[in-house]
């Protein structure tokens, strides 16, 4: 008998560890990097049809399924393709799906999100270069790759470079220098982020 999503939202956890050592996983991603990570499940990496789905019965198939419907970052066509397998799906569908069809369907909700950067007022210089870079390559691998780290990267580098505009301001305050030499110090990309985004404007509140 055909598990119920309850069901399968149960077994999800306990199949978590088999799948960690089943499949690789591609890296978590962070669309901004204040905004909550955007990991992609354990699941989701399979193209290689002996990554061990041909293993796995139709329950298990659909757990796999579920387990990426239930993370909050999938997008829309992730979520649209993984919601009519787990209704209408085959087992072979479905295992297909886990093996090809999700990467690629990663890869245009991957796009979309470049793109909503790109059309960010507020994008720096260094997050647009990389975000087109990205996007020439068009690969799944390189839309991915800028999502979970490349993002990250570039909006420091952009921060950075308005942190020290900032700190060139010769009607700067004794303060808001001090923060911003912390910052500085500090030197990653959430604390550059957090204060560009807040730290700022607490200064001299």
């Amino acid at each position: 008998m055909r598990l119920t999503r309850a069901t399968l939202a149960v077994a999800t956890g306990a199949l978590a560890s088999t799948l960690l050592l089943a499949t690789p996983s591609l890296a978590a991603g962070t669309p901004h990097p204040s905004a909550a990570a955007s990991s992609v499940p354990v699941a989701a990496a399979a193209s290689d049809p002996g990554s061990g789905y041909d293993g796995m019965d139709e329950d298990d198939l659909r757990i796999a399924i579920l387990q990426i419907l239930g993370n909050p970052a999938s997008g829309e066509r992730v979520t649209r393709e993984a919601d009519e397998l787990l209704d209408n799906g085959t087992a072979e569908e479905m295992r297909a799906w886990l093996e090809t069809g999700y990467r690629l369907a990663q890869a245009e909700d991957d796009r979309v999100a470049i793109f909503r950067i790109l059309a960010d007022p507020d994008t720096g210089v260094a997050v647009h270069r990389e975000a087109t870079k990205a996007l020439d390559d068009g690969s799944p691998e390189a839309l991915r790759a800028f999502l979970a780290t490349g993002y990250r990267l570039a909006q420091a580098e952009d921060d950075r470079v308005a942190v020290f505009t900032m700190l060139a301001d010769p009607g700067i305050s004794d303060a808001m220098r001090q923060a911003i030499y912390a910052v500085l110090d500090d030197g990653s990309p959430e604390a550059l982020r957090q204060f560009i985004e807040v730290g700022q404007y607490e200064v001299d509140g």
